[in-house]
């Protein structure tokens, strides 16, 4: 039988909390000499600002609705970006990051997709060649497929006077 590991529970932190709980293992004396002072600054004035927006409650529910749509838009931006190439998983994780400083199942979800992310990369870093450029090709193929349906390949076609029906997209029409 195999025991499950479970992530800490992460909670956030609330005008009751003691100075110290800020800093998960910290001891009393580690906040007189940071490595970055002007980070640990800023940090600071984030939490006093914060803990400021949460002793308000329509404040408070206002900064987590709107904290939340924002997130919620970067995450989605960053999975349409998955098959592109550029930064989507880094979207991703940053949406889901922005999610994470309020809601705790964002959190999990975080860790979740971090853990899995990484067991890919990993898994596709030991296989064959071929099994790499099947891959490429089959992301390769997703892009081609996702620019044609937008009508990508028409406005360009159009641009260089090529007037060509397989190049308008069946969804938006010539």
């Amino acid at each position: 039988m195999t025991t499950r590991r479970t992530a800490p529970r992460w909670t956030a932190l609330n005008e009751q909390a003691e100075p110290e709980a800020r800093h998960a293992g910290a001891e009393p004396g580690d906040h007189e000499h940071p490595k970055h002072p002007r980070l640990h600054a800023l940090r600071e004035r984030l939490h006093g600002y914060r803990e400021h927006v949460r002793r308000r409650p329509g404040l408070n529910i206002t900064y987590r609705v709107v904290l939340g749509v924002f997130g919620t838009a970067v995450l989605v931006a960053g999975l349409l970006m998955i098959p592109y190439p550029g930064p989507g998983w880094l979207v991703v994780f940053a949406g889901l990051g922005i999610l994470a400083t309020e809601f705790h199942w964002a959190h999990r979800v975080n860790m979740f997709a971090k853990r899995h992310y990484q067991r890919w990369v990993r898994w596709l870093g030991r296989q064959h060649l071929a099994t790499k450029l099947t891959i490429m090709a089959v992301t390769g193929l997703v892009v081609v497929v996702t620019l044609w349906l937008l009508g990508m390949f028409g406005t360009i076609g159009g641009w260089l006077g090529l007037r060509w029906t397989w190049l308008a997209s069946p969804l938006f029409g010539p």
